[in-house]
């Protein structure tokens, strides 16, 4: 495995940890189309939560929400629909977030997350 591909799934790894310990259910995990990849899928009680997830090992390139852009924002809501028709859930609403991992060089991740980036 890749040194970026790593990192990536540990800052996944640690998404999904930080939104189940604030009460969020994961439905799905990189789940793929030919369209594309969602990074985590999740219930917030009867909201779904299509969670965008980006990790970093420095700030050198910014802060790591700055990666997602207005385009991917589109594409996920896009990829969402998609999820929704493939699966049986029926959600009271939709919303997109964002979780930024920062990487420590010691210790624990810094984790941030970004709620209804686009709803």
């Amino acid at each position: 495995m890749r040194a970026k591909d790593a990192v990536g799934r540990y800052g996944e790894n640690v998404a999904a940890r930080h939104l189940e310990d604030a009460g969020l259910r994961v439905l799905d995990r990189n789940w793929r189309s030919p369209s594309g990849e969602l990074d985590i899928v999740a219930l917030d009680g009867t909201e779904l939560v299509v969670v965008e997830v980006k990790t970093r090992r420095s700030d050198a390139c910014g802060h790591p929400a700055e990666a997602v852009t207005e385009l991917k924002l589109r594409r996920i809501r896009r990829l969402a629909a998609e999820w929704l028709v493939a699966h049986d859930v029926h959600p009271s609403g939709i919303r997109i977030d964002v979780v930024a991992v920062q990487v420590a060089e010691r210790g624990a991740a810094r984790v941030e997350r970004l709620t209804a980036v686009l709803e």
